[in-house]
């Protein structure tokens, strides 16, 4: 019974998991030719976007009826890697101001 639902939705929603594996070509295409000297500033906008998936997750947690296990679930996961996105981009992003520091002299 299952895999005849999981058949049902691959076929009504085809367009869009072609948009989604075709988004995701476009993308490694693209961060692949970004030289090195713009990832900080890259990551930080990846912080921007993903403190909006961060409080969007929440958002989408708190309008989940509480017996829906598995939807609470994902939605915990997508705040939990969110999070741990944003402040490994923020870890990555100091260290990299850091190296344009003048060393002080002893």
């Amino acid at each position: 019974m299952e895999i005849n639902n999981l058949i049902a939705f691959l076929g009504e929603n085809m367009q869009m998991i072609y948009i989604l594996i075709l988004s995701v070509f476009v993308g490694v295409e693209v961060i692949g030719k970004v030289p090195s000297v713009l990832h900080t500033p890259l990551m930080s906008g990846a912080n921007a976007i993903h403190g909006v998936v961060i409080i969007g997750s929440i958002i989408v947690m708190l309008n989940t009826p509480a017996d829906n296990i598995g939807l609470l679930t994902l939605g915990f996961i997508a705040v939990v890697l969110g999070t741990l996105n944003v402040v490994g981009g923020f870890v990555v992003t100091d260290r990299m101001l850091e190296m344009f520091k003048k060393k002080e002299k002893k």
